[in-house]
């Protein structure tokens, strides 16, 4: 399969987005929503801000107060027993696996082109955390345009857990809380651009604390906010490149073959790569083929090398006739973008 990615990738790293936030620097502009409006692209921006610690052995945590609406910092030693500092993203606790603060804030961001290259980054935040459910900060948006609205979608992080929030908007100026839709734990949402046999799908990604594994499902709702008759879609594929975690990527493509569906797929040492599903038009509840090599995978020296290598990671695309163009997260740092052939990924698939 060709893949044509861009020479000016990473098209947005952080250096090219003012941090919000005084004494915090951005390390993260990654894993974007992405959508046409007017004659632009927008990317919705997942932006991270650490809080600047000059003592190597002080790590700083920032949690949004709802009652004030204020950033509170948290600092915390690195010789502390009770917490564990070796994944730079989190604070653990260190007697369980279960993070206690995240060591940076997350909130969304739109970055702007005429071209879907050359980007221009807006100084303030578009949806920034608002409430108790997302006091450790808003992450990885997908974007879903119905009729004239465009429905935004994201993980809310809090000590509650991790679950999916929405919002929508007419202009990218305006915009209208909905509040949780898929309550923790759960990620990873996209909802179809239409109604299927008059209801509308999404898919999301429960993680489940007992049995079972972070794997796809599908839900039906009547009007997008409340969603039920939840069902397995696609599971985990033992020695295969996703055989640790899966979930859904870009919002569903409608092909005259079935809804394609660009999911990411980690292994068991983390490694993110990007393939593909194909679902029946009329009933989405079904799988008809699915990728047996990934569509695409980190090889890049900016897919490779960053605050979490390894890793591409789609929250969205455009089609353009036969032409995918992937945005897709790098490394857990950057923003870049890659050109496929929809019939060739249709026809690399492995029918079922």
């Amino acid at each position: 399969m060709k893949i044509y990615r861009y020479e000016e990738n990473p098209l947005i790293t952080p250096k090219d987005v003012k941090p919000y936030h005084p004494g915090f620097e951005v390390i993260g502009a990654f894993n974007a929503g992405v959508t046409k409006f007017g004659d632009e692209i927008i990317m919705l921006l997942r932006v991270a801000e650490r809080p600047i610690s000059h003592d190597p052995n002080i790590v700083k945590a920032p949690v949004f107060n709802p009652d004030t609406k204020e950033v509170e910092i948290y600092e915390f030693h690195k010789d502390n027993p009770n917490y564990d500092f070796s994944d730079p993203r989190v604070i653990k606790y260190a007697s369980k696996d279960k993070f206690a603060y995240l060591t940076s804030l997350s909130y969304l961001r739109i970055a702007r082109s005429k071209d879907g290259r050359h980007f221009t980054v807006e100084d303030k935040p578009f949806v920034y955390p608002s409430n108790h459910l997302e006091t450790f900060g808003i992450e990885d948006p997908r974007i879903t345009l119905i009729d004239d609205v465009y429905y935004i979608y994201f993980s809310a992080v809090s000590p509650y857990g991790v679950g999916e929030a929405m919002v929508s908007t007419k202009d990218f100026v305006h915009v209208t809380h909905h509040g949780m839709i898929f309550a923790p734990e759960n990620k990873d949402v996209l909802i179809f651009p239409e109604k299927i046999n008059g209801k509308y799908y999404a898919l999301h990604r429960p993680v489940p604390k007992s049995n079972g594994s972070p794997e796809i499902w599908i839900a039906e709702s009547d009007n997008l906010l409340y969603w039920g008759n939840h069902q397995f879609l696609l599971g985990l594929r033992e020695g295969m490149w996703d055989d640790g975690r899966i979930g859904g990527g870009a919002v569903p493509i409608k092909t005259e073959r079935g809804w394609l569906e660009l999911y990411h797929g980690a292994s068991k040492d983390d490694r993110y790569c990007m393939g593909a599903v194909l679902l029946d038009l009329k009933d989405p509840t079904k799988v008809i083929a699915r990728s047996e090599k990934p569509i695409l995978e980190p090889e890049a020296d900016y897919e490779l090398e960053g605050f979490f290598g390894n890793v591409v990671f789609s929250c969205g695309a455009i089609v353009e006739g036969d032409i995918v163009k992937m945005y897709y997260g790098v490394a857990d740092t950057s923003m870049a973008c890659a050109e496929l052939s929809l019939s060739e990924i249709l026809d690399s698939l492995t029918y079922l």
